[in-house]
C-alpha cells in the first residue's frame, strides 16, 4: 500500500463529508491508499456520517476512543497506518482533485523522505480544481531539512506535507499529547532530522478558515491553557535550536528562522496575554520563564519573517517589560491584586 492518510475526527459534522468526498476523487485505486478516520470522542453527528463512507468504501476505517486531543488522534493513526507513506489532515480542510498522485509519483521517484507542497486558505469548500498542472514533472532540489528551513519560510502545521512512513518510525518522533502547538513542534523536529526533502509547486491543500475553531475560541480556560501552551513550543524550542547547533550539518539560517519562529510564539502569546483573564502574578512568572530560557525579550524576531512597521513598534513596546505589564493592567478588565 502507498499511502496511509490520517484524519482526527472531532465535532466538525458540518465539513467532514467534503474532506473524505476530496479524498477519494484523487484518480487512485483504493487499494492504494488508506483513510484513517480517528475520532476522538465526537459528540455530535461527525460518527454516523463517517460510519456510512466506512461501510461504503474498503479503503476506510474508522477508530473510535476518548477525547484525548488532536495529538493523540494521529499518534494512533501513525500506530495504525499500513503505508509507505503518511499524510495528515485536518477533517474541515480538503484537497484539490487528483493531486495525491503526482505527489506519490514525485516523493517515490525521488526517495525523498518527506515532501512539501502548497496549501491554500479559503473560506470555500469546493476549491476542487487545482491551479498546477499537475501532470508535469516538476524539477525537485533535494536538499537536507536544515538547509530547507533556512531557505524556506515554512509553516508549523503538518497538511502541507507527506512523510516516508519507514522514516518516521526510525525517528519515532510522536505528537506531544494534552497540547496546543503540537503541530510546530512536530514539523521542526521532523525537518531538522531530514535528509532527503524537496518542495514541489503542486496546488493541492485547501484550509478552510473556520470561525471558532479550536485555536479561536475565546472560551477562558481554553484560551489561557493556549497561551501557557505558547510558552512550552518556546520551551522546547530551545532543545531543538540546541540541537542544530551541535549538528555537523548546522545551518546558520536555519538557527536564525528557529530562534525567531521560537519569539513568535512569545510574540503572540503576549498578544493573547493582553486580551485574556490571566492573573497579574501569573503575567508576570509567564514572562520571567521566558526570560529564563532566553525566549524574551523579542531580539531575535524581527527579521525577513516578521518585518512590518506594525510588528516592529508592538515588538519595542513589549520589549520594555514593566510597559508591557502595565498595558496588561490597563487592557484587562478581570485584572485582580493578587500577587
Amino acid at each position: 500500500m502507498k499511502l496511509s492518510i490520517i484524519v482526527p475526527l472531532y465535532n466538525v459534522e458540518k465539513y467532514v463529508a467534503s474532506c473524505i468526498e476530496s479524498l477519494l476523487n484523487q484518480n487512485l485505486d483504493a487499494s492504494d491508499y488508506e483513510i484513517l478516520i480517528i475520532d476522538d470522542g465526537s459528540t455530535d453527528n461527525s460518527i454516523p456520517i463517517v460510519k456510512k463512507f466506512e461501510q461504503a468504501h474498503s479503503n476506510i476505517y474508522v477508530h473510535s476512543q476518548e477525547n484525548a486531543g488532536v495529538g493523540s488522534a494521529r499518534n494512533k493513526g501513525i500506530d495504525l497506518a499500513k503505508g509507505k507513506y503518511i499524510y495528515f489532515i485536518d477533517p474541515d480542510d480538503y484537497l484539490a482533485s487528483n493531486v495525491l498522485e503526482p505527489i506519490l509519483n514525485h516523493i517515490e521517484t525521488h526517495n525523498l523522505q518527506v515532501l512539501t507542497f502548497s496549501s491554500t486558505g479559503t473560506t470555500l469548500t469546493d476549491l476542487y480544481v487545482s491551479g498546477s498542472n499537475n501532470y508535469q514533472s516538476f524539477p525537485v532540489n533535494k536538499m537536507h531539512g536544515m538547509d530547507y528551513i533556512g531557505a524556506f519560510r515554512y509553516k508549523n502545521e503538518v497538511w502541507w506535507y507527506m512523510i516516508e512512513r519507514a522514516f518516521l518510525k526510525d525517528l519515532e518522533l510522536k505528537f506531544i499529547e494534552g497540547r496546543w502547538m503540537e503541530d510546530a513542534i512536530f514539523t521542526t523536529t521532523l525537518f531538522i532530522n531530514t535528509l532527503r526533502m524537496a518542495h514541489v509547486p503542486i496546488d493541492a491543500h485547501r484550509h478552510v478558515k473556520v470561525e471558532g475553531s479550536a485555536m479561536t475560541s475565546k472560551e477562558p480556560k481554553h484560551y489561557i491553557q493556549v497561551i501557557y501552551d505558547n510558552g512550552h513550543a518556546a520551551q522546547v524550542f530551545n532543545k531543538l535550536i540546541e540541537e542544530v547547533s551541535r549538528s555537523k550539518n548546522t545551518n546558520l539560517k536555519c538557527l536564525k528562522r528557529l530562534r525567531t519562529r521560537q519569539q513568535s510564539f512569545v510574540f503572540f502569546m503576549m498578544v493573547r496575554i493582553l486580551k485574556s483573564r490571566m492573573l497579574f502574578k501569573d503575567v508576570k512568572a509567564v514572562v520571567n520563564n521566558m526570560v529564563e530560557v532566553g525566549a524574551y525579550p523579542l531580539n531575535k524576531f524581527i527579521g525577513d519573517d516578521y518585518n512590518g512597521l506594525v510588528y516592529r513598534f508592538i515588538t519595542k513596546l513589549f520589549n520594555v517589560e514593566p510597559l508591557y505589564l502595565f498595558l496588561f493592567l490597563i487592557l484587562n478588565p478581570f485584572f485582580k491584586a493578587k500577587n
